[in-house]
């Protein structure tokens, strides 16, 4: 095994932070949209990758679905 692959088998956030689609600029926008996500399936929404719901958390669902590009979100402009 190489260095980064023990690496991300230790830390799954950097696997998460390396498969991030680019749209996404930081951890703080993926914890945001993650959180959000997170959300809408604890409220019945239909998770978006074969994961079971009942063996997998929400925030563990949202956060694949934001790796496969599965989630689609707007980065709006805040300037007033």
């Amino acid at each position: 095994m190489r260095r980064k692959e023990i690496v991300s088998e230790i830390n799954p956030s950097i696997r998460l932070q390396e498969q991030m689609p680019p749209e996404i600029d930081s951890k703080y926008r993926l914890v945001l949209i993650a959180a959000e996500r997170s959300k809408q399936i604890m409220r019945g929404a239909s998770p978006r990758v074969p994961l079971d719901p009942t063996r997998h958390k929400p925030t563990r669902i949202a956060l694949e679905e934001i790796a496969r590009g599965k989630v689609r979100f707007v980065i709006e402009d805040d300037k007033r």
